[in-house]
């Protein structure tokens, strides 16, 4: 894919209970996951998210915190010179974590957003393994050990990276505890619904796999 000006990025917006945003998120392709709590969006319509759910929209959007407060990991695709939007309020505290230029998508053809969540038991592993198209993810418990050929890095709770798709990746879980990380993916239309794991080894396909996966959203993409 040639570039065409896109960044993928991950914030992490903080609200007291019952707190809100002074001021609507603009409209952007948005994946925003409850964390902790739960909150509230009003939109085209309102609607309630509890803790490890997400929602998705491309239109701006009004954010409320529940009862308990809230921990909202927000995951936007935005134009390379669409400026970083932080929330603010009274009781908001908000952080970007990471942003990445993407290769794609290609307004020219059909993609999705994706986002989900990876599974391990203790000591699981992913086999060496590429997607069909790049992706932020967050550790949300356990530790996690990413293995690629620039090197390997451990993930604890909260910690984000990126992954661009095509560069061969190994992950191993820890020992102590089972292990989750929730992602969002850029990925082709016709993979909605489909997984969009290739294995590096041939031989790894049939064999038994530890990872889990949990579903949220898989919705196009709007340009």
């Amino acid at each position: 894919m040639s570039r065409t000006g896109y960044r993928l990025r991950h914030i992490v917006d903080r609200l007291a209970p019952g707190a809100k945003y002074f001021e609507p998120l603009p409209a952007l392709n948005r994946v925003l996951y409850c964390h902790e709590g739960s909150f509230s969006v009003a939109g085209q319509q309102e609607e309630t998210v509890g803790e490890d759910r997400a929602w998705f929209g491309s239109g701006s959007v009004e954010v409320r915190a529940g009862d308990a407060g809230a921990v909202i990991w927000r995951y936007e695709l935005a134009d390379t010179d669409s400026p970083v939007k932080l929330a603010a309020g009274t009781g908001v505290s908000s952080e970007l974590t990471l942003e990445s230029e993407l290769d794609g998508p290609d307004p020219a053809t059909d993609w999705i957003l994706r986002c989900d969540a990876v599974k391990f038991p203790m000591g699981g592993h992913a086999f060496a393994h590429v997607h069909q198209g790049p992706g932020i993810r967050c550790l949300r418990e356990g530790k996690l050990r990413i293995e690629t050929d620039g090197g390997a890095k451990e993930y604890r709770p909260g910690e984000a990276w990126f992954e661009p798709g095509p560069e061969p990746v190994v992950a191993k879980a820890c020992s102590e505890r089972c292990t989750k990380f929730v992602r969002v993916m850029v990925l082709p239309a016709e993979l909605r619904g489909k997984s969009s794991i290739q294995y590096v080894d041939p031989d790894d396909i049939d064999k038994p796999k530890s990872q889990r996966y949990q579903h949220y959203v898989d919705e196009p993409i709007e340009h």
